[in-house]
């Protein structure tokens, strides 16, 4: 089987909406030998993808009768949410952990990789994009409750903007209702990285957007992921539905 560094679900579906997994998985491609010398224990941590996101983006995705498009390979590997000469481009130390398979990658390499990986995606990503017209982007993430020696973090899912908040903004109000959700406002990362995905197919193109970010040991299950796809829906469509036209 051909190896493609992206995949996409539902192109054919008719809602507003373009959902994006960037931190998809944590596969290792083919032509890297299938691993980054990291053990399985850490392969499956925050640090090599976003642990339930994928789910939860297909769950969304599919409440919003939208397309959906993720990354599919790990983010150790060469990071899709990062610009191309942003430095967390591709990592040697990652919340504790050495990544073995980096530690001698230089500029050549990370170039192979970016034309290997993440250019495909966000070509892809970014002609899906253009196909739909008016479309609002929701990229959807997840956040591991503790980094090591930092406190924790309370919120169960955070919003994140830049300086377009038209739909979070209506977003933030409307999960700020539910009782039984702390929700953060760019938290816990900040809401702008220049070159991040939303940089480079929403804020330079205009096209409304948020990001969502989830708590992961609240989405750790298929059933949590269906559970927050489908409770995030309902929220994102009438929050469109505020966005002045």
């Amino acid at each position: 089987m051909t190896y493609t560094p992206y995949q996409i679900e539902g192109e054919g579906r008719k809602g507003r909406f373009l959902v994006t997994c960037d931190h998809a998985t944590n596969t290792v491609p083919p032509d890297l030998g299938g691993t980054l010398g990291l053990p399985e224990a850490d392969m499956a941590r925050h640090i090599a993808y976003d642990v339930g996101a994928l789910g939860t983006a297909r769950a969304l995705a599919e409440a919003l009768d939208s397309p959906l498009v993720w990354a599919d390979f790990s983010r150790l590997v060469i990071d899709p949410n990062r610009g191309e000469d942003d430095p967390t481009l591709l990592m040697r130390l990652y919340d504790g952990s050495i990544i073995p398979g980096n530690r001698h990658a230089d500029e050549e390499e990370k170039a192979r990789r970016l034309n290997a990986y993440h250019r495909p995606y966000h070509v892809a990503l970014e002609l899906l994009a253009a196909s739909r017209g008016e479309v609002a982007i929701v990229s959807v993430h997840s956040f591991t409750r503790q980094l090591r020696g930092r406190p924790t973090r309370p919120w169960h899912v955070g919003i994140l903007h830049a300086w377009d908040a038209r739909l979070s903004d209506p977003l933030i109000a409307r999960l700020e209702q539910e009782p039984d959700l702390t929700v953060g406002r760019n938290q816990p990362y900040p809401g702008h990285l220049p070159g991040d995905a939303i940089d480079q197919h929403a804020l330079r193109h205009g096209r409304v957007n948020t990001l969502i970010e989830v708590r992961n040991d609240l989405i750790e299950t298929e059933a949590q992921q269906r559970h927050w796809g489908g409770r995030l829906a309902p929220h994102l469509q009438a929050a469109l539905d505020e966005v002045p036209e």
